[in-house]
């Protein structure tokens, strides 16, 4: 004997089965970040660049 399976039950468990969303939203905003990173990379390392002489210069200046 054959035993019937309620096609509307597999598709409505299918699409209400939330397991794997947060994996794929973790996934898709470290993709954005890491093209926002390479987009912007020479503007990150001149600003670093900045905040860094000037922690250098204060801390020279405090030392001194």
């Amino acid at each position: 004997m054959r035993k019937k399976v309620n096609r509307n039950f597999c598709k409505n468990s299918f699409w209400k089965n939330n397991d794997g969303m947060g994996t794929v939203e973790m996934i898709l905003i470290i993709v954005v970040l890491i093209g926002l990173v390479l987009i912007f990379k020479t503007q990150i390392q001149e600003l670093a660049g900045t905040i860094f002489q000037k922690i250098s210069a204060d801390s020279s200046a405090i030392l001194s």
